[in-house]
């Protein structure tokens, strides 16, 4: 007799059906599972055997085969365990097979016959709805799994035993409700920083047209604290986004409890993280920082501290929006359009005056600003000297404006943009495309068409800048952002020299008095 049991295997945040087939056959005894099983699905056996035990039950002394199809996939992590312990009750009779038909089951085993919490509960949840099948996962994962529909069937144990009761009636598990909002603390303000209203006017711009951007001063500069109030002047996320943020999560287990919150992911990975840490991967493929900004900031405090290689991986992210892991025998691909916010000191002894003036010369800026490479920086569009901050500016009073005024200009500038792309017929099947900073080029050259006297000033300081492709039409984009939070419908000459001051990295007021 052979049973069958529906699950899923993660290739990223995809969650692939798979078929657990359990057959009882006459034979010396003996456990095996086939079908690219990789260490902590073949170590199931001993959890399911001695789960099956602590729940009353023994395994017959006859030749047990679990075949995992297609057996070309490659099957990984620990969520196959209660699968293959329901397909194995169905087959000596101590649950109905007829119960866990048109049912998803994934979730681990404790030696005790508990059903510990596993990674990925809401992408396996939506895709055994997108089958119409129901779902069987830990207690502890029903409130993440319930988010993916209201209508779907879905049981949470959290015990073997309880679940066999279930599926033989003796015993009616209710149905979890989602997890609560995350009450996320309050975010910090733009008040709170004294001076810098170039680097103000920066951040601003870079919020409203998606951009990436680069802080570089001395240290206590405020590089750090401004970049960190950059999510106070973001619109929360949509429902869809959120729905993209959460799957990323639960495949991370990062989502413990359910917990949801509209609020864009702000990640931070110190300066040690490895290629893999940014970017996704290792022995059992996971989420990277990159994958977890996603719809989000990824903030990289100390830039050129970085692992060259590491920050390099980034390049083709930044453009794609997809954060890609090869492996010999399958790929997987994780969403990771973010937005790159970065700050550094301009020489590794901080470049500033007093304790942090550099004592080694031009020489040290040179080797040290070398560490992050040309190709990066050109896909930055924004770039900024920020000043040391005086005593005048810490002894005066705070600001009047916070970051809700800021974000309110914002979400106006961004109004537009998706007003324009929508008129443009821009496809939204990818999460902010209608952003500046994101629009197709064909897109962009009709709508960030410069005037006359833009046109002679973009002409010339290409050449004075030897601006790449690239470049030239990241610097469209900032000004076409600079227009849009001035309510012009035209880009205009004041427009793009305020976007290549930026992108000359010197301070722009004098470039915004053109």
């Amino acid at each position: 007799m052979v049973v069958w049991v529906s699950t899923v295997a993660f290739e990223g945040v995809e969650a692939r059906a798979v078929d657990v087939q359990v057959q009882v056959a006459a034979g010396l005894p003996a456990f095996s599972i086939v079908g690219l099983p990789d260490k902590a699905v073949s170590e199931a056996r001993e959890r399911v055997r001695a789960a099956l035990i602590a729940s009353g039950l023994a395994l017959p002394p006859r030749r047990i085969t679990v075949n995992l199809a297609p057996a070309d996939l490659p099957k990984e992590g620990s969520h196959f365990d209660l699968p293959i312990a329901l397909g194995l009750m169905a087959a000596i009779g101590a649950v109905p097979p007829e119960a866990l038909a048109g049912v998803t089951v994934l979730g681990e085993l404790g030696l005790d016959g508990s059903i510990a919490p596993v990674a990925g509960a809401l992408p396996a949840a939506v895709a055994a709805h997108a089958r119409g099948h129901g779902l069987i996962c830990p207690e502890a994962c029903g409130a993440e799994a319930a988010w993916a529909s209201h209508d779907l069937d879905l049981v949470a144990p959290r015990s073997l035993i309880q679940i066999a009761n279930h599926l033989k009636g003796a015993q009616v598990l209710a149905r979890p409700r989602p997890g609560l909002p995350d009450a996320a603390a309050p975010a910090a303000d733009l008040k709170d920083v004294r001076g810098q209203e170039t680097a103000k006017r920066a951040l601003e711009i870079a919020a409203a047209g998606g951009h990436n951007l680069l802080f570089r001063g001395p240290p206590g500069a405020g590089k750090s604290m401004l970049a960190s109030r950059l999510s106070s002047l973001l619109p929360p996320l949509e429902p869809a986004e959120l729905l993209e943020v959460a799957m990323i999560r639960s495949v991370a287990g990062e989502l413990a409890g359910g917990r949801l919150t509209n609020r864009r992911p702000f990640r931070s990975p110190h300066h040690s993280a490895s290629m893999a840490a940014l970017v996704g991967g290792g022995a059992r493929p996971r989420p990277g920082e990159i994958a977890l900004a996603h719809n989000g900031v990824l903030f990289l405090d100390e830039l050129p501290e970085f692992n060259p290689q590491a920050l390099d991986a980034l390049r083709q992210p930044l453009e794609t929006g997809v954060a890609a892991i090869a492996r010999a025998n399958h790929r997987i691909a994780y969403p990771a359009r973010f937005q790159l916010v970065a700050a550094m000191n301009p020489c590794r002894c901080g470049g500033g005056e007093g304790g942090h003036a550099c004592r080694r010369g031009p020489r040290c800026a040179v080797d040290y600003q070398s560490r992050v490479s040309g190709p990066l920086l050109d896909r930055i569009d924004i770039r900024l000297d920020v000043p040391a901050v005086s005593a005048a500016d810490l002894m005066a009073p705070p600001p009047k404006e916070d970051s809700a005024a800021v974000a309110a200009r914002v979400a106006a500038a961004r109004r537009l943009q998706s007003e324009r792309a929508a008129a443009l017929g821009v496809a939204a099947s990818e999460s902010g495309a209608w952003l500046n900073a994101r629009l197709p080029v064909s897109a962009l050259e009709e709508v960030a068409r410069p005037d006359a006297g833009g046109r002679r000033l973009l002409s010339d300081a290409a050449d004075a800048l030897k601006l790449s492709a690239r470049g030239y039409h990241r610097v469209l984009r900032v000004a076409r952002t600079l227009a849009d939070l001035d309510g012009a419908a035209a880009v205009g000459r004041i427009h793009l020299a305020e976007a290549l001051a930026y992108r000359a990295e010197s301070p722009p007021d004098a470039a915004r008095a053109a």
